[in-house]
């Protein structure tokens, strides 16, 4: 924090006539002048300074930063005699006179009320009800392991009785056939068994009408059927389910929407990747469903979110890193974007249309059924049975007149076989990686237009699949090896100034061929680039070029065209603008994004350890620190197929006394080791001690250490959603966590710099990030969730953040360090500030009597 002593600056009346105005909507009617000096005794307590000039820049003269002034809003908010600051008011309006003028003087008369309005209550649910919430889903999902156990072992069984080539081909074509449409029929009819059709409800969060929801959530979300987003089949699966979806619908979004019989979607409309529309949300210890409704050839972009009761209507437009909160609607024929969205005049679909009916997905679909039912599903059936009856151990377990092998060679066995599959996947995964996806963006060219549905979709779908395989992206990010990957993967990185952390573990693309970073340039971590346009009918791949000396934070979407050149900064979840002039050497924040300063004094005080022969020696210490780390996350995941591999063979040697049991118990022992096994790893590199707060460079030893905890794999939480073992889970990776959370799909980053109050509610893909790396900076501080709040879906929460009891932060929204929401308040947005309009009633609240509510069955 700098130290610095400014001379005061006496407001001038003669100046502005600021002390003529009352202060604008202030119940204590003081004046400008008067507002000036309470904002300068705020801000020079926090500065540090004895007094504060009324015109000294915020960052440039007082050496403030984003921190620093956001506590400044924080206290700001807790007077009831000055009005509410935000961190946008204090970006568009640096100083206090400008900042008091803008409030004050130039305010227009509020066209709500200057109140807020409360978030009501949380409901908190009684504990017998989680505890038997929970044991009923584990009785679920062990029912479901026997009934998936008997199957599988009936069916090998009968394939084994085949006799030559073509008989098991057959055998495994019919078995792995029907245990296909079984795996995608049965979701489908237990949602109209156990729901019958969707309605716009309410009901308590582990009730036994919420167990019936998680049930088919559950089974929605499991359902083969998800593999073929993007393929007109996956529309056929959602009408299935009940959602009114008209023809020439493309959907690529892998987010599968839970409430369908809610879900409107009119012709010739498409909707990208990562949208949600799942017509439920939690809020408040309660779900609630809501309609979702999408009109005729409307364009929903990447990373956007639709709250339940809202609605686009024809030929509009949503873009990227946008959402509808619940209660909006877009006319027909705008453009919307933001968050919260607002009109605008960007085209979001750049890309003319092409010829693609109703015959071309007709038989696109067709195509797939025949590849799958005649290629995929055999081979896979009939090479585990070959693998099976091959390997020596195994074969002996199986074989006639077997008696189980319980000797070391069960040992050697697994070791073989886990090194085999494991190191075999990392090489030749390699190979064909950086070869075959090659070859195949031959045949697409840049800038021009395809029809939906044909050979080039087929390709660019197999070529970003291949090249956004996930694991390569996490063993070499966070690390200078990540430069090295991306560059032989096909971006264009020109020349690279190595930092050990240009990139994060998670990237994206649509094609890496076309993207391109600028010299200089870091990211943190979430970036997807966007370098393909899609309409109804057609697509088109074009470059997408990050300008030089960037930094990017964390889940940032940068699409094609975006007008941001050298020297920007992009923070966490901005809207890249595609609109105005080329923005250079400032900083962008929120949706739509505005400037703010590039960088401040704090983040200034490491540069000395990023030149010269201090980077040479720093660099190459962290290298040698991220190989060890490398070659220590390789062991720990293999060490856990290899404890799987074991698991399964003595599954084999006791599969002749237990028979199809056993199949069961190695689901779930499986599933229980695999949650033991990584929380354990984690603990177990921090030596089960808590984090501490920090500010350093990352070149400090620490750093290096606080990225291996990033290694870590978590994706197995998510097979925990919804249920009590989610909260247990986290309270073991060292997680504050009060009493019956409700997590339906949330992320935290550092798990002991984390506390949860009771009855908190944290909807999916919700995030709490106790840190910041800006440039060569890393950043990390408590972050508190006080009991009953409720995270909306795709929220975004930074380090030293306190949320009040029973507050509420809408979906989407982005709470920036720093920032303190009171009691029972209501923010929403990104950049996130509070709320004063009266809430919407979801039609879950208005279309139900008060008292218990239930979803009606058909």
């Amino acid at each position: 924090m700098v130290e610095k002593s400014v001379e005061v600056l006496t407001p001038d009346p003669d100046k502005s006539a600021l002390s003529e105005h009352g202060l604008n909507g202030s119940p204590t009617g003081n004046g400008a002048a008067r507002t000036e000096k309470a904002f300068t005794e705020v801000l020079a307590g926090l500065v540090d300074a004895e007094q504060v000039s009324v015109d000294s820049h915020f960052f440039d003269d007082l050496g403030a930063n984003s921190l620093v002034m956001a506590h400044f809003c924080a206290r700001i908010r807790k007077r009831d005699d000055l009005p509410s600051v935000s961190m946008k008011d204090i970006y568009q309006h640096p100083t206090i006179r400008g900042l008091v003028t803008a409030l004050v003087v130039e305010a227009p008369e509020p066209a709500e009320s200057s109140v807020a309005v409360p978030a009501e209550a949380s409901t908190p649910a009684r504990t017998g009800q989680y505890i038997l919430c929970g044991m009923l889903q584990t009785l679920f999902f062990l029912a479901y392991c026997f009934a998936v156990g008997i199957v599988t072992a009936r069916g090998y069984e009968w394939v084994s009785e085949g006799s030559g080539l073509v008989d098991v081909y057959v055998r495994s074509l019919i078995f792995g056939g029907v245990g296909l449409i079984g795996l995608c029929v049965f979701p489908v009819v237990a949602k109209w068994i156990l729901i019958g059709r969707w309605r716009p409800r309410e009901f308590p969060i582990w009730s036994l009408t919420y167990f019936r929801f998680w049930i088919v959530k559950v089974l929605v979300n499991a359902n083969p059927m998800r593999f073929f987003v993007g393929n007109p089949l996956y529309v056929l699966y959602l009408r299935a389910l009940g959602a009114h979806i008209g023809k020439g619908v493309t959907i690529l979004s892998r987010i599968i929407p839970v409430c369908t019989d809610l879900l409107t979607i009119g012709a010739g409309t498409v909707i990208r990747k990562e949208s949600y529309f799942t017509c439920y949300r939690a809020h408040a210890g309660r779900i609630q469903t809501g309609r979702v409704t999408f009109g005729k050839e409307a364009c929903v972009g990447e990373k956007t979110v639709l709250d339940i009761d809202t609605s686009m209507g024809d030929r509009t437009q949503l873009g990227h890193t946008s959402a509808l909160q619940s209660g909006e609607a877009v006319p027909d024929g705008e453009h919307w974007h933001g968050s919260p969205a607002e009109r605008t005049d960007v085209d979001y679909v750049r890309v003319a249309p092409a010829r693609c009916g109703t015959p071309r997905r007709f038989g696109f679909g067709l195509a797939t059924v025949l590849q799958l039912f005649l290629l995929y599903v055999p081979l896979t059936v009939g090479g585990a049975y070959m693998l099976v009856t091959e390997v020596p151990a195994v074969g002996e377990l199986l074989g006639p007149g077997a008696t189980g092998v319980r000797t070391l060679g069960l040992y050697l066995d697994a070791l073989i076989l886990s090194s085999a599959l494991f190191f075999g996947f990392v090489i030749l995964g390699m190979v064909l990686l950086f070869t075959v996806p090659r070859l195949l963006s031959l045949a697409i060219k840049p800038d021009k237009v395809y029809p939906l549905y044909g050979l080039h979709y087929s390709l660019h779908r197999l070529i970003a699949r291949m090249t956004n395989i996930k694991f390569f992206a996490w063993l070499f990010g966070d690390s200078s090896a990540i430069v090295h990957y991306l560059r032989r993967l096909g971006y264009d990185l020109s020349e690279v100034e190595q930092t050990g952390s240009n990139f994060g573990t998670r990237v994206q693309h649509e094609t890496p061929y076309l993207s391109t970073v600028g010299s200089g340039t870091m990211v943190a971590d979430g970036l997807s680039v966007i370098n393909a346009d899609f309409s109804g009918t057609s697509f088109r791949v074009s470059r997408a070029s990050i300008g030089a000396h960037n930094f990017l934070g964390n889940n940032v979407a940068y699409p094609t065209g975006g007008r941001t050149g050298e020297n920007c900064l992009l923070a966490t979840k901005v809207m890249v603008p595609l609109d105005g002039e080329v923005r250079e050497g400032v900083g962008l924040l929120g949706s739509p994004a505005f400037e703010i300063p590039r960088t401040v004094l704090r983040d200034t005080r490491f540069d000395h350890l990023r030149t010269g022969d201090q980077l040479r020696r720093s660099l190459s210490a962290k290298n040698r620190y991220n190989l060890r780390t490398m070659v220590f996350c390789l062991f720990v995941r293999w060490l856990h197929v290899f404890a799987l591999t074991l698991f399964g063979l003595a599954t084999l040697d006791m599969y002749g006394v237990f028979g199809q049991l056993m199949i069961a118990v190695y689901l779930a022992a499986t599933l229980a080791f695999s949650a033991v096994y990584f929380t354990m790893m984690e603990r177990w590199i921090t030596k089960f001690r808590s984090l501490q707060p920090q500010l350093c460079s990352i070149y400090d030893p620490y750093f290096w250490w606080h990225e291996r905890l990033w290694k870590v794999p978590e994706e197995y939480l998510n097979l925990f959603n919804g249920t009590p073992y989610k909260s247990l889970l986290w309270r073991m990776l060292g997680v504050r966590v009060g009493k019956r959370l409700f997590d339906d799909g949330a992320s935290i980053t550092e798990r002991t710099l984390t506390t949860i109050g009771d009855d908190c509610t944290l909807n999916a893909a919700s995030k709490i990030q106790c840190h910041s790396q800006e440039d060569g900076t890393f950043k990390s501080d408590l972050s508190t969730i006080g009991a009953g709040a409720t995270l909306g879906v795709n929220a975004h929460i930074h380090y030293g953040v306190t949320v009040g009891d029973h507050a509420q932060l809408a979906a989407d929204s982005f709470l920036m360090k720093g920032e303190e929401m009171p009691d029972h308040a209501r923010w929403g947005g990104n950049p996130a500030t509070e709320s004063r309009k009266v809430p919407y009633q979801p039609a879950a609240l208005t279309s139900r009597p008060e008292g218990r509510v239930a979803l009606r069955r058909r």
